[in-house]
Formats: structure tokens, sequence, C-alpha cells
């Protein structure tokens, strides 16, 4: 299915902070990035593409245009998506993650803003994010191929023309040319091509058949 890139606009990262914020073990460990679309109009999204560096999990929420009177409202369409299957180890920190519209939780239809809201529970790391973030909609259908009507509606195998009363059957003439040609080929291959003389008798020749000549 094809698919077309969206233009966004990606805000600045807002840090929640986690612990006392005036000692040095307070620590921003959730992240909040939205994303705009100033140039389009409500979408269906199809698909979200990104660059994981050190988020451990993942959730989005979504702004739908519902209706002229009433207000668009937000709702949680991906909670808690794991980016690392352990937060203090590495496996998954820096992957290329695809998310598409059917592994949300609800319909990716009229989309207005987006909110993703990062989390990273392990004291480790010292910063996440997520990287080259591409939002993406459904392209064009491709159009449809047309072929000839010969070639959609093949015609049935063609019937041999009736021939003309009086004229013979050509299968049977052509069978009866090959017999007479094998019939003249075996009489060819037994005609002798020794050549008989004139006065010659088994061999010998006749002094009274040369005395006259």
């Amino acid at each position: 299915m094809s698919r077309v890139s969206v233009p966004c606009h990606v805000k600045s990262t807002v840090a929640l902070q986690v612990g006392d914020v005036r000692t040095s073990q307070g620590r921003p460990g959730v992240l909040v990035i939205d994303v705009t679309f100033p140039s389009l109009a409500p979408f269906e999204l199809q698909e979200i593409t990104f660059k994981n560096y050190y988020t451990a999990f993942l959730s989005i929420r979504v702004r739908q245009h519902t209706s002229t009177h009433s207000p668009a409202k937000w709702v949680t369409c991906l909670r808690d998506y794991c980016l690392m299957p352990d937060p203090h180890s590495e496996e998954g920190a820096q992957e290329y993650i695809s998310l598409f519209k059917h592994q949300m939780l609800c319909d990716m239809t009229r989309v207005l803003e987006l909110r993703l809201i990062l989390r990273q529970p392990s004291p480790l790391w010292l910063s996440f994010t997520v990287e080259e973030l591409q939002i993406y909609q459904q392209g064009p259908k491709s159009p449809s191929m047309t072929f000839p009507k010969w070639l959609s509606h093949p015609v049935p195998c063609e019937q041999p023309i009736p021939l003309p009363e009086g004229l013979p059957d050509p299968s049977r003439v052509s069978s009866e040319v090959q017999q007479m040609w094998a019939l003249t080929e075996m009489i060819r291959a037994s005609h002798t091509s020794t050549r008989i003389g004139r006065f010659d008798v088994d061999g010998c020749y006749d002094l009274n058949l040369l005395s006259y000549t």
C-alpha cells in the first residue's frame, strides 16, 4: 500500500520532573512532544516512524476533529508501548520503530494533532527522546490496469471453415498423394539399372544375328 509523508511541526520537548527539583536527585522521567499539522486538513493517519533514543515506553494521544459544533477531543491511541524490554540495558535503545494504524487503540481518522508521551524509569541514562519522526497518510490508490477487449474476453477456439460442396476432403487428398509418392519410390528402387545389349544373349553374341547386321 502506498503512503505519503505528512508535513508536520514537532514542538519543543516538555520535561515532567520526577523527584525533588531542588536537589540533584531530581531528573526528568517523562517527556511530552506535541506534533501539529498546520498546513493540512484533518487526515487519516497510516503510519508513524522514528528512531528511538533510550526511551523505554511510549504512549500517544491524538486530537481528532468531531464536528463543527463540538470541540476536538483528545483520545489515547497507544498506551505504554514497550521500546526497551529492559530499561536498564541498551537493548532496543536505538532501534528504528514503525507503528501502524491497526496497532492503535482507536480510529485514526480526522487527526488534528498528536502528543507523544515518553517514559524512561531507569536512572542510568542521562537523556532520552525520539528522533527522525515521520508521519504518513495513505497515498492515492493505483489506477486499475485496463486490458483490450480481445484479451479480457478471449474468443473460443475457431472451427474449421466448411468446404463448398463437390470439393474433396483435403486430408484425404493429402493421404492419397503420400501413398502415390511411396509407390513411385518403391517402383524406382526395384527398377534395374543394367543395360541390355542389342545382340547380347546370356552374355554371348549370336553370330547369325551379327551377320545380318
